[in-house]
């Protein structure tokens, strides 16, 4: 056996521990992989949160500008009715 084999041999046995080490130490790979799937949960997170603020700016745009939206908006929310409608509340 050459020197160069003997290295080489010696080389994947210090990987191969070093490999171990890392899957049974609670600080190596299994902590990387656990905060890897809490980045991807935060991230999906994010973008729910982001698409509920782009509707909330569109609304908020809409009662702003819209008094058909702000009309919507005053008699579902604060049960306002123009003088002479008849309202039915069904459960």
């Amino acid at each position: 056996m050459t020197v160069r084999r003997k290295l080489l041999g010696v080389a994947a046995c210090v990987a191969a521990l070093l490999t171990l080490v890392s899957v049974v130490d609670a600080k190596g790979f299994r902590r990387y992989l656990l905060l890897r799937q809490d980045v991807e949960a935060i991230q999906e997170r994010n973008r729910i949160l982001s698409e509920q603020n782009d509707v909330l700016r569109r609304e908020i745009n809409a009662l702003r500008n819209d008094p058909t939206a702000l009309e919507r908006a005053a008699r579902e929310e604060l049960g306002y009715v123009k003088p002479g409608e008849i309202v039915f509340h069904l459960e």
